[in-house]
């Protein structure tokens, strides 16, 4: 269903740095989510520059893996599919609506991809392809929580949108408080249904993606976003610092900073792009990015 017979296995754990087990087990898929979390990167520069996001698995594994490049979370999700079918896992595909900046009654698109994993007798979230994603899978029960990376996360059974029931995920606000970060339920989602809100994501003049790009790179002390050309860094219990970029910075920023590999062509691309973007009047203020 997910095409891993076009998987390069060997090449994706070598990518990622993984040397454990490889039998469907929860420790596998532990390892597994925290490599790709870390090592896979995350940018939306197809969307910014060529208006499309290929999603064929030889294509994702050509940029994510062989390239370095980064994409969102369509391709991440694809890409860690084909890997969970080629090791045996069972698990089920599924879309979520971003909910930072939105309500449960002015819901966004669901257009955010995760995936359930059954092991084991319980049913655990996967979602790395968000960018600041969890380092590991929660258990997909009211009051779970992720403590495993440098912020934490608390997942709730609640309503979710216009009276109907679902999950939130959470992450930490401001003051210790908690905020609703994505919610989902467990309507299972294919590959076809991926494509569809890809396109949209990718290609439609209203997406964020399409307007400027916006690149994420989570450590294990550390979190750097370069939205546009403000640059920020977080660290836990710390200030965020933010900083402006010149467009002509940007390549460098992106493989120092972020570890994306951009080819000379791509670079003076970008740069075109950017300096265009920061010439432009401003017709409208840029939207809020769902992340």
């Amino acid at each position: 269903m997910w095409s891993s017979e076009d998987l390069d296995l060997d090449a994706y754990l070598a990518f990622l740095g993984y040397e454990g087990d490889r039998a469907p087990t929860l420790g596998t898929l532990r390892g597994l989510q925290r490599a790709h979390v870390l090592n896979v990167r995350w940018d939306t520069l197809d969307s910014f520059l060529y208006r499309e996001v290929r999603l064929d698995l030889p294509s994702l594994q050509d940029k994510l893996i062989r390239r370095g490049r980064g994409g969102y979370c369509f391709e991440h999700v694809t890409l860690f599919a084909a890997v969970l079918e080629k090791l045996g896992f069972d698990f089920t595909a599924v879309s979520g609506r971003v909910q930072l900046g939105a309500d449960q009654y002015r819901p966004r698109p669901a257009t955010h991809a995760m995936i359930l994993v059954d092991i084991d007798g319980t049913r655990r979230l996967v979602d790395v392809g968000f960018g600041n994603s969890p380092l590991e899978p929660i258990e997909l029960v009211d009051g779970a929580t992720s403590e495993a990376g440098p912020w934490p996360y608390l997942l709730r059974w609640q309503e979710i949108t216009h009276g109907s029931p679902g999950w939130a995920v959470h992450q930490r606000g401001d003051e210790e408080s908690w905020q609703v970060r994505q919610v989902f339920t467990e309507n299972p989602q294919y590959a076809v249904d991926y494509a569809v809100g890809n396109h949209f994501v990718a290609s439609n003049d209203r997406s964020p993606f399409v307007i400027r790009p916006f690149v994420q790179r989570l450590r294990t002390d550390r979190y750097d976003t370069l939205d546009a050309l403000t640059w920020t860094t977080e660290r836990p219990g710390g200030t965020p610092s933010k900083q402006t970029v010149e467009p002509r910075e940007v390549p460098k920023l992106l493989d120092d900073v972020f570890g994306i590999r951009t080819d000379t062509e791509e670079a003076a691309l970008l740069v075109r792009r950017l300096t265009e973007l920061a010439e432009a009047p401003p017709a409208r203020q840029l939207p809020e990015l769902p992340r």
